[in-house]
């Protein structure tokens, strides 16, 4: 099945184009980032995937549903989100294992009545599973911001779902933290194969070496997509963010540098 389908796909918003004729198909079980320099339609685009906007013109299929033919409400519980938003509507006097189980209802608060010994061992597993086995009593409030994008990782994952889109998660989190949140993406693909993921980021240090596709927006058109190797190289880069920008991969992780010469 195709996990996202997008055919001819623009978004104006307020008489300002912000996606032009964007196509693009991720298939199952596929690790895509999303690249390109502020305003390029990043956010607009995670937010067509996660069904939270129409496009203003063109298809757009989500898990096999097409927007605007299906009730998105259902569909959104087959999606999983992480991004800042969330950490923001997370009351911070919750505990870590409550903040987890609100994945299972999609609520914001916990639902209690809804979490049996099955929902409760698996946010134990989760946790466990991110790194966090050991904050599960502590408030959300009191944690590190690299400690909350993995509990909200956890939390995105206990409803199993079949996509999961991560608006820069690693923002504002230092190495040993970006490093953790990494590892935890990296052991979340490895338990769900065929769960598809897309990681919306400004560097390429940033993803995981889970990494499959890759796709450049460049404002609001897509610059280049295809196999992360070859579209997460220097020539698709330094087009995309009109810098020359040298790239190397090495065991899966990417790192990148604009050219020393390029102020001259």
């Amino acid at each position: 099945m195709t996990a996202l389908s997008f055919s001819d796909v623009s978004v104006r918003i307020d008489g300002a184009q912000i996606l032009d004729g964007v196509s693009w198909a991720v298939g199952a079980g596929e690790h895509w980032a999303l690249l390109g320099p502020n305003g390029a339609g990043k956010s607009t685009l995670l937010s067509l995937a996660a069904a939270a906007r129409h496009p203003t013109s063109g298809t757009v299929e989500v898990l096999g549903e097409r927007l605007g033919r299906t009730d998105v409400r259902v569909l959104r519980r087959r999606i999983g989100i992480v991004d800042a938003r969330t950490d923001r509507l997370v009351p911070p006097a919750l505990d870590v294992e409550a903040v987890v189980l609100t994945g299972a209802s999609g609520t914001r608060l916990p639902q209690w009545e809804r979490y049996d010994d099955p929902v409760r061992r698996r946010a134990g597993e989760l946790l466990a599973l991110v790194g966090c086995g050991a904050l599960a009593g502590r408030r959300y409030g009191t944690l590190s911001q690299g400690e909350r994008q993995r509990v909200l990782l956890a939390r995105a994952l206990m409803a199993a779902p079949e996509l999961l889109l991560l608006d820069e998660p690693a923002v504002g989190l230092d190495l040993p933290a970006r490093e953790a949140l990494l590892l935890a993406l990296t052991a979340a693909a490895r338990e769900r194969p065929a769960l598809v993921t897309v990681c919306a980021t400004h560097h390429v240090e940033e993803l995981p070496p889970t990494t499959t596709h890759a796709l450049l927006l460049r404002g609001g058109r897509v610059a280049a997509s295809g196999p992360a190797a070859t579209t997460i190289a220097s020539a698709p880069l330094s087009a995309c963010f009109d810098v020359p920008i040298e790239v190397d991969l090495r065991a899966g992780r990417f790192a990148a540098r604009a050219r020393a010469s390029w102020l001259d």
